[in-house]
């Protein structure tokens, strides 16, 4: 038996669970650069944060709203209403978790952390901050394979896996921005290197949670699909975007964010 088809044999939980193990195993595999450099260039970092937010605006629409558009067409339901409420329910989530949930944005002074007051250490804020980032990539990993279960055209197994294959690729970039920056403030690079792995860790358990959610209710999933594209643009415009510009290498992040988009485009409409 190939592991293709091995992996067909799967449920769709466990499907997300494999998927998102995969884009955690990235992630570590890019926050083991710290054991190579102790500093990268901000040209390149922010070039790599331009391309996280490309990959994730391209998969929001290809792989999450469109599909949420066709499927309620489908059910005779006025297409822009889950595609709406669903989108606006995820930022409005993510916002929720951005007020709470205390973290420190790359680049900023320890008394800019946000969400509820607390004497965490820089590095912890710092890595949390990532996290956040990651709870929607899980998402909608999980809530794509749930989908793809339902089996309806528009929700395939391949573009299921074609999402997770490209946050895995902008999971590589991510996995860097965390832990090099945690080794030039100081940081072990084994520390640096756990840290950095740690961040993505909660995809896993992300993906697992959407894709029960839509196996269980499966009258929510265009909802799920537009709430998980709501959650993963809240975070490109309240995060990448801004810390890709912070030290104004501004054509690099925007040519970055291009190509992102343009590999994600072309991957879901190639493959998936």
């Amino acid at each position: 038996m190939t592991i293709a088809t091995w992996f067909t044999t799967l449920t769709p939980i466990m499907q997300a669970f494999f998927a998102t193990s995969f884009t955690w195993f990235v992630t570590a595999l890019g926050a083991g650069a710290v054991f190579f450099f102790r500093t990268i260039n901000q040209k390149v970092l922010d070039g790599m944060l331009g391309f996280a937010a490309g990959v994730m605006i391209a998969a929001s629409f290809w792989s999450l709203l469109s599909p949420a558009i066709e499927m309620a067409a489908a059910n005779h339901i006025p297409a822009w209403i889950p595609a709406t409420t669903g989108f606006l329910l995820g930022g409005l989530f993510l916002r929720a978790i951005d007020w709470v949930l205390p973290h420190l944005h790359m680049g900023l002074p320890r008394e800019q952390a946000e969400g509820v007051p607390t004497q965490w250490r820089r590095s912890v804020l710092l890595v949390l901050a990532i996290t956040l980032h990651n709870i929607p990539e899980g998402l909608a990993i999980g809530v794509a394979f749930g989908a793809a279960a339902v089996g309806l055209p528009s929700a395939t197994l391949a573009g299921a896996l074609v999402l997770a294959l490209g946050i895995g690729i902008q999971n590589f970039p991510e996995g860097m921005a965390v832990s090099v920056p945690l080794r030039r403030e100081g940081l072990s690079r084994i520390r640096s290197f756990w840290y950095g792995q740690l961040s993505g860790l909660v995809e896993v358990a992300a993906g697992v949670i959407g894709a029960w959610a839509v196996l269980s209710m499966q009258i929510i999933l265009p909802y799920a699909l537009a709430f998980a594209a709501g959650a993963m643009i809240f975070v490109v415009v309240e995060d990448l975007i801004p810390e890709s510009q912070m030290r104004k290498n501004t054509d690099i992040a925007t040519l970055g964010a291009m190509l992102g988009f343009a590999l994600m485009m072309t991957l879901d409409v190639a493959l998936g």
